[in-house]
């Protein structure tokens, strides 16, 4: 493909940000209910932290494992499509839950799911397009990914007021959107012809990764270390709020601050996607750790009101967008697409293993000393990553001539 002459919004592009709206529709679904489904069977927020974490920490392999073998293979499409049902099918389970090591269970098999179909995702986008529109690629499909995030807890909230707060229907009704997203991987995306890669050892494939892109791990790694699962800021807001809102209206205001931290989110990665075409990744990427860091110095410092809460979750939803649409395109910038499933893999273990660290440390911080500890623990590693990032070195602008929208 040639800057210019392609087009970088086809089919497979948009099959692939819409397998990501509706899972990400269903799974938001059960996110949004989890911490008062949680509190309903007397779980702490410990708790919540290990279910997250624990989940993240196992998709964080399956990830790996999934993105070294689909490099060896000519077709990757088929393993996608089982990734999204693994996934629709461990999320509909919340419904059989009565006890919280339940929900544990069946949000690790989800998030197995989702390990084994993310670099796969990832690698089918990145083929699509040429290496100029990798930002844009991306950002559109974290956009409709967030699309999905925005309804799913407005479906919640229709779902719990419609059945008067019955958990086991609204698990059951995530299975919808959750199977539609494998129907689109299997039937919209057309898989480009590939030559697999050589069979060679797992440590070997590790070591033709890039030097930069090794670079790029640590500044990655670091922040996740810090970089805590957001069903945590809606149970922030629940708690806070509870006081002077009453504990139902507390929890109906966090999940609606939620969506709004979505809105931005699926704004912003359009945004981050179009920068990220423009300037340096890497600087751009360094932005949105930093910002990261703005967002648990506000939850330190302001005082608890619904509109201190509000400026949290829009920060909160725009460094997502930018943390996630420039770490795919600049991870796709620095290796060679041959490699990307590895690439890919390896990036998202390194994020599920920050994301297990991070959950749990966070969690247990929380419980035991308070949440001006616990997020003051994630800002100091916000900011040390966005400093790492800023010296890796992406690709010089002009071997991507952006193309027009």
């Amino acid at each position: 493909m040639t800057a210019g002459k392609t087009r970088w919004l086809n089919r497979t592009v948009l099959g692939v940000g819409l397998a990501s709206l509706f899972s990400d529709w269903s799974h938001e679904i059960a996110s949004a209910a989890m911490p008062a489904f949680l509190a309903s069977l007397g779980v702490a927020a410990v708790w919540l932290g290990i279910i997250e974490g624990v989940s993240d920490g196992l998709a964080s392999f399956a990830k790996l494992a999934s993105g070294y073998y689909t490099d060896k293979l000519e077709r990757r499409k088929p393993i996608a499509v089982a990734g999204y049902i693994a996934t629709a099918l461990g999320t509909a389970a919340f419904g059989l839950a009565t006890n919280a090591w339940h929900v544990l269970l069946a949000r690790a098999s989800a998030w197995l799911g989702r390990g084994i179909r993310t670099p796969v995702r990832k690698a089918l986008l990145a083929g699509a397009v040429h290496r100029s529109e990798y930002a844009r690629a991306f950002g559109l499909e974290r956009a409709m990914d967030t699309v999905g995030a925005i309804i799913g807890p407005l479906s919640a909230l229709f779902i719990l007021e419609a059945t008067q707060h019955n958990y086991r229907t609204l698990f059951a009704w995530t299975l919808v959107p959750g199977l539609l997203a494998a129907a689109v991987i299997a039937f919209l995306v057309q898989e480009r012809e590939r030559v697999p890669v050589k069979h060679i050892s797992f440590g070997e494939r590790l070591r033709l990764l890039p030097a930069q892109y090794r670079k790029f791990l640590v500044g990655v790694s670091l922040f996740g270390a810090g970089d805590f699962a957001h069903t945590m800021l809606i149970l922030l807001a629940t708690q806070k709020l509870t006081p002077t809102l009453g504990a139902a209206r507390a929890a109906s205001v966090a999940v609606m601050l939620y969506v709004l931290h979505n809105v931005f989110y699926a704004s912003f990665s359009l945004v981050a996607g179009w920068l990220g075409d423009r300037y340096p990744k890497n600087l751009l990427l360094a932005g949105g750790y930093s910002l990261a860091g703005v967002m648990t110095v506000l939850i330190i410092v302001l005082p608890v009101s619904i509109w201190s809460m509000a400026a949290v979750f829009v920060v909160g939803g725009v460094y997502i967008a930018m943390e996630e649409t420039l770490e795919d395109s600049l991870c796709a910038e620095l290796v060679d697409e041959s490699h990307h499933g590895m690439a890919f893999g390896v990036l998202a273990t390194v994020n599920g293993i920050g994301d297990f660290i991070s959950s749990v440390i966070v969690g247990v911080l929380w419980s035991a000393f308070g949440t001006g500890v616990a997020f003051g623990y994630s800002a100091v590693l916000f900011f040390l990553g966005a400093l790492l990032i800023a010296r890796v070195r992406s690709a010089p602008r002009a071997a991507y001539p952006p193309t027009a929208w």
